[in-house]
């Protein structure tokens, strides 16, 4: 019973073990499904799951069925222009990132928006080239392709010129890359994506966002650096930067840094007056029309040797096939940009779906994106995902849903089938300075570090191994060191968890670490042990030992050296050496005792000591006779808090069947609290109690078993301190008769 009295309540009810609790109140009891039975309704169709199938499958018609044309059309066509604009730039920028050439970026930005459009779940992400992916891209295209030449015999190649083979390179592993996350969402794992912490990314993106920038100080600076890849190659382009950093292009120099100072401050003023602004300044767009204006009128090709965009082809070409030989050759490198790229654009989607109140579907996310990829590689596009200035852009400016990234797909087509030429003196520094500028986000993310390092070291520990690898080794290989890291934390926060005694928290029922508090209880002789995590193969040798450890004795230890000493008793009783009388028992002997032989198998003395056919007992914490030495043991009662223990396995199970014999041999009583139905439901299924194991030592709270606790050792009273003392005077306090009366007790 339940009674409220103000900020405090009293609850009365009986005090409940498993048992007693499963005897008075019946559980539901529930048919449990057969692998047969979820194979069988998977491939069961109806009516209603074809439709919920074909929802799910294009997600268009769900929201398309809710738009409101009044209200949303005009701010989608808002949103999608100004998203457009910007998606033009990046797209040639992004290009020039991935080794391609620029226009190629274009198709980037049209294509995969076309079908994500149908497909994608999220209504506010901008659908196209992403930095760090173009990057990876940029790693495959250079590796499989370099300046000198490509160094594999691929047949596709032949006839074709180095740009060419780059292209054909970059689709295919795009396609490849969208097969992957196609086939992941037919799958239904999307859900590996949540191996991918949020510290990991973060320390991936800022290292990408370091080889980025890095890999746009040739276009700023204005020179020729071959592109490299693999380990280390950041070192090495920089090496070669530096060697001909006197051949420094000023007119490139001096235009990207007027370009980043005007865009960072105009961004900056975006960010301050967004609550006063209705649109974002679009200020990237604005100083790359002012500086192709000025490149054509001043001629900065011919007069400052200036390299610029130059000749953009009007149109789309027609699609190709994807070269199976390459495919061959970048499976590795295709897996790690599927993973990337799935998992930046699920963050971003979920952050505007929380935001604007809406569900997203990670498997489809997943499917959109694949067809996404391999759409746009059959056109010759490289691998897209979401930017995250983009996507701001077009949630900032008023996009509901994604017809504003179908408006901007149009802008795209527009640049690229008609005015395309009017962006061909557009110097490449210009489109350098945009992406490092656009970098701020992600390299300040290195002020996390000491957040991180203050509040969880291990996730600091992974953020920096991340960051330096993939910085180090390259993006493909420094994220697999990542996801290794992360595993290891993961591993090491279960195998070595924090393990506490508690105590009772005066005038409460509440247990807390005895350590944090002042205000505690701990009845004499009971020992509370709490373990927060799993137990499993990996973490029993360490959960055992902090068992130990927390009660202060080992108790195989000590259970071996009580068998010894009965060994000894029985010796001396054989002898004649201990005697019985009528008051007690006498030790006649005067020699020393000589330790009994035959230990040499001490699987015995690991075993529960027999009284079998002897007239006595004994008090192990008191003096015994002849001298033995027995450790003494100031426990009488051990309870395991399994409240956060949410699994355990065979090996575990073993382990802890053994670590609670040892403690019953040895005259401590165990209970388990607070233990989960289904791990109790295993441990009766695993044959588990036995005559020494018993399921009553199972209780429901910890509350329970401290009151039981109570009643069954209650605080021993001035007369059993007589008694104690009659026995001492009468023979030795550790061994008694068992006809005593006043000493038939255990210790």
């Amino acid at each position: 019973m339940l009674r409220p009295t103000g900020k405090q309540y009293v609850v009365t009810r009986p005090l409940y073990s498993e048992d007693a609790f499963a005897d008075e109140h019946a559980k539901v009891r529930r048919q449990r499904k057969t692998t047969r039975h979820h194979v069988k309704d998977y491939f069961t169709w109806n009516s209603k799951r074809v439709k919920n199938a074909a929802l799910s499958l294009l997600p268009i018609v769900g929201w398309m069925r809710i738009y409101r044309l009044k209200e949303w059309l005009l701010s989608d066509i808002v949103s999608g222009v100004s998203t457009g604009l910007v998606a033009v730039l990046q797209g040639l920028a992004y290009a020039l990132l991935a080794s391609l050439p620029a226009w190629y970026g274009l198709f980037t930005a049209f294509f995969p928006v076309i079908v994500y459009l149908f497909l994608g779940t999220s209504r506010h992400i901008s659908v196209g080239a992403f930095p760090v992916l173009s990057l990876m891209v940029s790693a495959v295209v250079t590796r499989m392709v370099p300046d000198e030449g490509s160094l594999f015999n691929i047949t596709g190649f032949q006839g074709l010129s180095i740009e060419e083979q780059r292209v054909m390179v970059a689709a295919s592993v795009t396609f490849l890359m969208g097969l992957m996350q196609l086939a992941m969402g037919l799958l239904q794992i999307g859900f590996i994506v949540m191996y991918l912490s949020d510290t990991l990314v973060s320390g991936f993106t800022t290292a990408a966002a370091v080889h980025i920038l890095v890999s746009q100080l040739k276009f700023v600076l204005g020179l020729e650096v071959r592109g490299l890849s693999g380990p280390l190659s950041i070192i090495y382009t920089l090496q070669k930067i530096f060697v001909q950093i006197e051949k420094t292009n000023m007119c490139d120099l001096a235009t990207s840094l007027v370009i980043m100072v005007v865009v960072f401050l105009v961004k900056e003023l975006n960010d301050r007056y967004k609550a006063k602004l209705p649109v974002p300044i679009p200020v990237e767009v604005i100083m790359t029309v002012i500086a192709c204006g000025i490149s054509y009128a001043f001629d900065f090709k011919e007069k400052f040797k200036v390299d610029v965009v130059g000749h953009i082809p009007m149109g789309y070409e027609s699609p190709v096939a994807p070269n199976m030989e390459i495919i061959g050759h970048t499976a590795v490198e295709a897996f790690p940009m599927a993973i990337v790229g799935f998992a930046v654009a699920f963050s971003v989607a979920k952050v505007y779906a929380v935001k604007h109140d809406y569900t997203i579907d990670g498997n489809q996310e997943l499917i959109a994106f694949g067809a996404s990829n391999i759409f746009g590689a059959a056109f010759k596009s490289f691998a897209a995902s979401t930017a995250l200035s983009r996507s701001a852009v077009q949630e900032s400016t008023g996009g509901k849903t994604q017809i504003a990234g179908l408006i901007s797909a149009l802008i795209v087509m527009v640049v690229t089938l008609a005015i395309g030429f009017l962006l061909e003196p557009l110097p490449k520094s210009v489109l350098g300075a945009v992406v490092i500028v656009n970098l701020k986000g992600m390299l300040m993310q290195v002020c996390d570090v000491p957040y991180l390092w203050r509040r969880d070291r291990p996730d600091c520990v992974v953020w920096l191994v991340t960051c330096l690898a993939s910085i180090l080794l390259g993006l493909d290989l420094g994220l697999a060191v990542g996801l290794g890291a992360e595993l290891i934390t993961v591993v090491f926060r279960t195998q070595f968890p924090r393990c506490s005694v508690l105590a009772n928290i005066t005038g409460t029922d509440i247990y807390k670490d005895r350590k944090d508090y002042v205000s505690i209880y701990e009845p004499e002789g009971v020992k509370i042990f709490r373990i927060p995590s799993p137990i499993f193969f990996a973490n029993i040798d360490f959960f055992r030992g902090k068992l130990v450890e927390a009660v202060g004795f080992n108790p195989l230890r000590v259970l071996r050296k009580r068998n010894k000493a009965m060994r000894t008793i029985r010796k001396l009783l054989e002898k004649g050496e201990l005697q019985m009388l009528p008051k007690g028992l006498l030790f006649t002997s005067s020699g020393p005792i000589e330790e009994c032989e035959h230990y040499s198998n001490m699987e015995d003395l690991d075993k529960p000591i027999d009284f079998k056919d002897l007239p006595l007992r004994v008090n192990w914490n008191s003096d015994l006779p002849a001298n033995i030495q027995v450790p003494r043991v100031d426990v009488h009662s051990l309870i395991l808090d399994f409240s956060a223990v949410s699994f355990l396995d065979i090996s575990a199970l073993k382990g802890l069947k053994a670590a609670i014999k040892e403690f019953i041999w040895v005259e401590v009583e165990v209970y388990i609290v607070a233990c989960d139905a289904h791990i109790l439901e295993k441990l009766h299924s695993c044959m588990f109690f036995d005559e020494d194991i018993k399921s009553s030592m199972f209780f429901l709270t910890l509350h329970d078993a401290m009151l039981h606790v109570s009643e069954k050792h209650p605080v021993r009273s001035e007369n059993t301190n007589v008694y104690t003392k009659i026995c001492t005077e009468l023979s030795f306090p550790g061994i008694t008769c068992v006809s005593c009366d006043c000493c038939a007790f255990w210790g």
